[in-house]
């Protein structure tokens, strides 16, 4: 095979895992499509030593480390299909060409599919956010709205006001709230608004107001939301299980439902912090790494005595 591991997606996850299967001497191809989640983010924060860096800079840091292994290659192409081939896979790539590879790391994040409000999609990512993690330090105190399109964002929303006590909570119509919790948000401070969001309204990239069904404008600067969220094509096709939320079923390892195939990152967890994707990345790099070794062994075993390797030993 020309290729160790082939990963797909050049964020956080699939940048770490290059540089710990890089450092492992393992011939890697990374392909980044150059189309990432956070393309509207200014900075990525939570992340020891990069706080605040733009995510642009983070990418070209990560890529320009790699440069130091040559096993290393790094394509700026999509993938365009995984097949399974003489135990290992072929990979048809977007430039038009092919390759091989013993393993394959899925680490594409999701898709946002956003919400069929007006203003929403234009204020996605500058006044719109998914995580207050990420985001709230450098809008604490604002006046805020939380997007709750069912009943466990209700509690999303009691975390959040540790950012902002001005908080609006918004059903858009979505759910009936619960007396018991429409009694907790109350005497929690927090306000409830339960009719429908005509419009988001704001001006290039900043969120002004948000209007009602009625008419009624309520000034608001910041809005936390989680809209739905799909996988990509590529892991679709590739027949991954999926839990009940639709993230790929992963084990400790990073190991998925199809041999030879781990995934890493926000492809796998409603936890999408920089940060966490580029650990997860890490350890699938990892884990892969010694996987090849074992079976680098086996092969090196039975081509020198002619019998299998022997059972592999669990540690206590």
């Amino acid at each position: 095979m020309a290729y160790d591991v082939v990963i797909v997606g050049g964020g956080p996850a699939g940048l770490n895992a290059a540089l710990n299967l890089g450092r492992a001497r393992r011939a890697v191809l990374l392909c980044d499509a150059g189309t990432p989640r956070n393309v509207a983010a200014k900075h990525m924060h939570g992340f020891a030593s990069r706080d605040g860096i733009p995510p642009p800079e983070f990418r070209r840091i990560s890529r320009e480390q790699l440069q130091r292994y040559k096993n290393v290659e790094v394509r700026d192409t999509r993938v365009g299909s995984v097949e399974p081939h003489a135990g290992g896979f072929r990979v048809a790539l977007g430039d038009g060409t092919t390759v091989e590879a013993r393993r394959i790391l899925v680490a594409v994040g999701m898709v946002d599919v956003m919400l069929d409000i007006p203003g929403y999609k234009e204020l996605w990512g500058t006044s719109i956010y998914q995580c207050p993690f990420c985001h709230g330090w450098e809008v604490q105190d604002e006046p805020f709205g939380v997007l709750a399109t069912e009943p466990a964002y209700l509690d999303y929303a009691i975390m959040v006001q540790g950012w902002s006590r001005d908080l609006t909570v918004f059903t858009h119509g979505s759910f009936e709230v619960p007396p018991e919790q429409r009694e907790r948000l109350h005497h929690l401070g927090l306000r409830l608004e339960e009719r429908k969001i005509r419009a988001l309204l704001g001006k290039d990239g900043h969120l002004e107001e948000v209007e009602l069904e009625d008419g009624t404008r309520v000034a608001r600067r910041v809005m936390f939301s989680a809209p739905p969220q799909r996988q990509p094509e590529l892991v679709t096709r590739l027949g991954l299980a999926l839990d009940e939320q639709g993230f790929v079923k992963v084990n400790g390892m990073g190991e998925t439902s199809v041999p030879g195939i781990s995934a890493a990152g926000d492809t796998t967890t409603r936890m999408q912090v920089a940060v966490m994707a580029a650990s997860a990345g890490g350890l699938a790099g990892a884990v892969m790494s010694h996987g090849l070794a074992m079976e680098d062994a086996d092969w090196r075993y039975t081509a020198a005595t002619g019998k299998p390797p022997p059972a592999k030993q669990k540690p206590h």
